[in-house]
């Protein structure tokens, strides 16, 4: 073979392009909420070796933190950054405002880190502020204009995320309900999830169902545990975990509100989590709880599971969170949903083998452009830091081998021009 077919042959074996083609796996369906709202974290640039370790494809964001931006371009992590409940209000009444903000916050990033969503506010339609649930929707639809405006609507969605409050009624979860008064906001919000794509999202924790009634919700049905189940009479359907039987009682709200069209919008969890740690009367805030709540859970998304009212739609999921957060007020569990703790060491070990997906771990490091800072997303792993799994050194082994093969084929190149 010439040295020119061996590079040919070469080049289409590997994929045609560089780096090597990816797959989309099932770690694409795992994300995790990203919050700041504390002193002692990291710099984000000590954040990929972490994400790596948990196979972690997606981020969310409840801002759009310009230093956590700029580290994690160019690491093919797709994320959902937000646009904050106090700046709604402008939003709505200021069509300029919205360009700006999309200008500035996503628009400059692309194409290095890869923002795929804004969620607009986050659980604003059970805060005390009326006025911002009023704004809502105005905003929503003066963002998605704008993101037509700058030909990013088709790259970008615009959605928001929802507490589980919204419901007047949750069980079984075929008699799941949408409050009455919040009703004819939320089928405005449907038809725009329709209309764009975009998914409809909503933050779910057993953990607090749980917390209330440890006498009645058993504890392993709230863990992914093997448990009997719960039946529900009127489909037939039997749920063994409370997560899946929330997000169907939302899949039934939204059919029972009546817009034919939203029957095809994709409910997603914005956030779940289990707390390691809160007050005395917290009850079944413990680490062993959340390791298996959380590991649990990314053994099912990884696995593609829907369910049982959508089946064939694989549950996507935001776990909260990286970080502990040690500024978040309220109850102690508040602070301790992290499934690292600030100074990068796992707040508990999960038992999930972590099948690595090239796709999000290594992205693309030739893209250019945006935002973002091209030798941030190639961190090496500060030694004191470590990871949840063992999925770094099989992360470092591809680059390594990459970077071989990317020699070889230079080295075969240059060869040919001088033939």
């Amino acid at each position: 073979m010439s040295a020119i077919n061996f590079f040919f042959f070469l080049f289409f074996f590997l994929g045609g392009h560089f780096p090597f083609r990816s797959s989309s796996t099932s770690t694409s369906l795992v994300g995790i909420n990203y919050g700041l709202v504390a002193d002692n974290l990291p710099s984000p640039s000590s954040v990929p070796p972490l994400l790596r370790s948990l196979g972690v494809g997606r981020i969310r964001l409840y801002d759009a933190d310009p230093n956590v931006l700029r580290s994690l371009a160019n690491t093919g992590i797709e994320f959902v950054v937000g646009l904050p409940d106090r700046c709604i209000l402008k939003a709505a009444s200021d069509p300029s405002f919205s360009l700006t903000w999309l200008k500035s916050n996503v628009q400059s990033y692309l194409p290095a880190t890869k923002i795929v969503a804004v969620t607009v506010g986050n659980e604003v339609l059970t805060n005390n502020d009326t006025s911002y649930a009023r704004s809502l929707l105005p905003a929503i639809d003066s963002l998605h204009s704008a993101l037509v405006s700058l030909n990013l609507d088709r790259q970008v969605a615009i959605t928001t995320a929802h507490s589980v409050a919204i419901l007047s009624s949750s069980y079984p979860p075929s008699a799941g309900r949408f409050r009455p008064d919040l009703l004819p906001l939320l089928c405005a919000l449907l038809s725009f999830h329709a209309r764009t794509g975009s998914p409809f999202l909503i933050n779910a924790y057993p953990f607090f169902a749980y917390k209330s009634d440890p006498k009645r919700i058993s504890l392993d049905y709230a863990l992914f545990q093997p448990n009997d189940g719960v039946l529900d009479p009127t489909t037939g359907l039997r749920y063994d975990n409370m997560l899946f039987a929330q997000i169907d009682a939302v899949y039934a709200a939204m059919k029972a509100a009546g817009s034919a069209a939203a029957r095809g919008v994709e409910v997603r969890v914005s956030e779940t989590g289990w707390p390691s740690g809160g007050d005395p009367d917290e009850v079944g805030a413990t680490p062993e709880n959340a390791a298996k709540y959380n590991g649990n859970l990314m053994k099912l998304v990884m696995a593609n599971k829907g369910t049982p009212m959508a089946p064939k739609t694989p549950v996507r999921v935001y776990v909260f969170a990286l970080f502990n957060e040690n500024m978040k007020p309220g109850p102690a569990s508040e602070r301790n949903y992290g499934l690292f703790k600030p100074d990068g060491t796992p707040t508990y070990k999960l038992d999930v083998d972590f099948a690595q997906d090239n796709s999000t771990a290594s992205g693309s490091a030739g893209s250019s452009g945006g935002g973002g800072d091209s030798s941030a997303g190639n961190s090496t792993t500060d030694p004191d830091y470590y990871s949840i799994s063992a999925a770094v050194p099989v992360w470092e082994w591809q680059k390594r081998a990459e970077t071989l093969v990317r020699m070889g084929v230079l080295l075969l190149f240059t060869c040919c021009c001088l033939m």
